[in-house]
């Protein structure tokens, strides 16, 4: 393939959990990409040319050729398809249900933890930025979460499975929405996230310059 075969729309800050995890797919399939900014804070998703290429006005946004795709799951399960292994690494398990847990996760991080989401912004991993103490609400959704985590990882403090996926990189982010900001959290589950951010693909991401 050619440098930059594919281009991929992200927030101008690098904060999007979404975009990280298609980021992270490129770049652990050796993919070659181009990263472009949208600027979420002026609006610049909204303008004609990039809502017509995302159809939902978000990022992330994955350009191939002529094709284009948006929601990070989509994009995710598209790669994995076209760029299989062993020829590309492998970013879903190969075990059958495995692989459905690991969508099973993906979906669910997308689904719930509202609470979390939003007095744990990105914003407090990437820029530091100070969060003030949890609501009720979401101490139970952060209860909620740690069980569940706990559960799925086993004995295991590296990965969900027997090797990465990229379910394990989501998993973590969400996670360490709690753990930046100095949130009480099980040993286990801080080491869980500790290694998970030692990762290259994820590392990549986290050194991108980002915008004020």
């Amino acid at each position: 393939m050619k440098n930059n075969d594919f281009q991929l729309y992200v927030d101008s800050r690098f904060t999007s959990p979404y975009a990280l995890s298609v980021f992270v797919t490129l770049t652990e399939k050796g993919l070659p990409f181009e990263v472009l900014t949208v600027d979420l804070g002026r609006q610049a998703n909204r303008l004609p040319d990039y809502a017509a290429l995302s159809l939902s006005g978000r990022v992330p946004t994955l350009i191939d050729g002529a094709f284009h795709l948006s929601e990070s799951s989509a994009i995710t399960e598209y790669l994995e398809e076209r760029f299989p292994a062993p020829t590309y690494a492998a970013i879903y398990p190969r075990d059958v249900q495995q692989r459905a847990r690991a969508r099973q996760i993906q979906a669910w991080l997308r689904s719930d933890f509202f609470k979390i989401r939003e007095e744990r912004s990105t914003e407090v991993i990437f820029y530091q930025v100070p969060a003030s103490p949890l609501s009720v609400a979401a101490r139970v959704e952060a209860g909620r979460l740690m069980t569940a985590a706990d559960s799925l990882l086993g004995d295991d403090t590296s990965n969900l499975f027997d090797t990465w996926c990229i379910a394990d990189t989501e998993l973590a982010l969400m996670l360490n929405r709690l753990l930046s900001n100095g949130d009480a959290m099980p040993e286990k589950l801080a080491a869980y996230v500790r290694h998970q951010w030692q990762r290259s693909s994820l590392q990549g991401w986290i050194n991108q310059p980002r915008g004020d």
